[in-house]
């Protein structure tokens, strides 16, 4: 490029900038061709609203459909307090314990952990381990015989020992 077409091309921006800054400062305003937006009355807006579906109420009439719902609400608590309370009442009479009985078959190579983790698996006994530290602290570990067994859990630690440990 030479200097002469460089200049040109510096003159015609300058050019175009001018007419832009002319456009945009003497140019229409946009907020003289706002129109002016009258506010609606009261009586407009609520007419309006109704007839989009809204409800529109008073102070005192809000006040009123607030004290009727607290008061439904309140009676909807009581009467959820005095269910609960029967139902506390019942469960209080009806306390039921629920005991299981099953048949344990020991057989030749079996030991003390494996009958306590048979008997706490049929919920006879809570913890496999006990039973074990239990038989162990007696020392009747090797007394173990391969054979059936009858055991429930409504019997003591102590008691099933006994049975299976004869």
């Amino acid at each position: 490029m030479t200097h002469k077409s460089m200049r040109s091309f510096a003159g015609g921006l300058i050019v175009a900038a001018s007419m832009c800054g002319a456009v945009y400062y003497f140019g229409p305003n946009e907020a003289d061709n706002a129109k002016a937006v009258e506010k609606p009355s009261i009586d407009e807006m609520k007419n309006m609203l109704v007839s989009k579906g809204y409800v529109i109420h008073s102070e005192e009439e809000w006040r009123e459909q607030e004290a009727a719902a607290k008061a439904a609400r309140d009676s909807a608590e009581e009467k959820a307090d005095e269910v609960k309370d029967e139902q506390k009442d019942e469960a209080a009479e009806v306390k039921e314990k629920i005991i299981y009985r099953t048949i344990i078959t020991v057989t030749p190579g079996m030991n003390n952990v494996d009958v306590g983790k048979a008997l706490e698996g049929a919920n006879i006994i809570d913890s496999s381990m006990k039973f074990v530290n239990e038989v162990e602290k007696m020392g009747l570990s090797k007394n173990l015989r391969p054979g059936t067994y009858e055991v429930e859990s409504g019997k003591s630690l102590q008691d099933i020992i006994e049975i299976i440990f004869k």
